[in-house]
């Protein structure tokens, strides 16, 4: 019998577990939960027999393929992947993948709850603006994106993005306007909302002189990976600019510069939030589970991410 491992130093909701223990069961495999796990070593020994893991944000290196000889497929339950050394994986024959879009609405409505939050000057009692007629930048038009679109149509913002990998028609369809490139984005939008991965060609990407190309006033919102956004640029900007204001949900390496240097223009969320919400948790881990399934039953690699 094949062996699932949930290792999650930041366990699922209950109602997740409880969701991935019935596909799991149906499918006559075996579970085994590590949660909350407090060392290196615990996951080491964890996954010495398995044949399959569910992860999170959990660190998983080739030090942990090395210990895990009967592992052919880990899950991420989420969209980014970064915390898995592809590389290795591929190397030993892993297969990795990920569970794209089922965090997607959990972290849109974050960007909106953000902007509406940054639009009020933090509710610190000032009058603030509204997003109704303003112009929101999209820089990629994937699953989250898309997301953000729909929901920022029913604030009256006017919408654009740019997205190389996704055909205009496409945006076109669901009333968003494609831009040509990056730098019309920063120009011409009065937010700009970041949903490009980490990836070598997209690190410190948003930098210093595209920064200073938005507009009087404008905002930059940040719900992907910190790596993309260059912050010595960016907080040399907000200095020069005291008219810019960045919020994110992953907070910078140089927070406390930030937050001293740039008080009531920037806010950052106490962890990575965008995925934080019940029903996200409880479908990412369930697709993570029924992927894992369709792998072993069907050999279902769709979501494979170190092709």
């Amino acid at each position: 019998m094949k062996k699932i491992l949930v290792a999650t130093e930041k366990p699922f909701a209950a109602i997740a577990v409880n969701g991935i223990k019935e596909v799991v069961g149906l499918a006559g495999l075996e579970l085994a939960l590590l949660e909350k796990y407090t060392s290196r070593e615990q996951l080491l020994q964890a996954v010495a027999d398995c044949d399959a893991m569910i992860i999170r944000s959990d660190q998983i290196d080739d030090e942990v393929f090395a210990a895990a000889s009967n592992l052919k497929i880990v899950v991420r339950a989420g969209a980014g992947y970064d915390n898995v050394d592809l590389e290795a994986a591929t190397r030993r024959g892993i297969v990795v993948m990920n569970t794209p879009g089922q965090n997607a609405n959990a972290v849109a409505e974050l960007v909106l709850g953000l902007l509406v939050f940054g639009y009020r000057n933090f509710y610190d009692g000032s009058s603030g603006k509204e997003l109704q007629g303003k112009k929101l930048g999209l820089l990629a038009f994937g699953n989250v994106g898309r997301n953000v679109a729909r929901i920022a149509r029913g604030f009256g913002m006017e919408i654009c993005a740019y997205d190389p990998f996704c055909p205009s028609d496409v945006m076109e369809a669901v009333g968003v306007q494609p831009v040509s490139g990056q730098e019309d984005l920063f120009a011409t939008c009065d937010i700009v909302s970041l949903h490009i991965p980490a990836t070598p060609e997209t690190v410190k990407s948003i930098h210093y002189d595209l920064i200073m190309k938005m507009k009087p006033g404008a905002v930059l919102i940040n719900t992907a990976r910190k790596e993309v956004v260059d912050e010595e640029g960016l907080l040399r900007a907000m200095n020069e600019r005291h008219d810019l204001k960045y919020l994110t949900d992953v907070k910078p390496a140089t927070h406390n510069a930030f937050t001293e240097q740039c008080t009531g223009r920037y806010f950052a969320t106490p962890k990575k939030m965008g995925a934080q919400t019940l029903e996200a948790n409880t479908n990412a881990g369930i697709a993570a589970a029924r992927q894992i399934v369709a792998f072993f039953q069907d050999g279902c690699t769709r979501f494979q991410v170190n092709k």
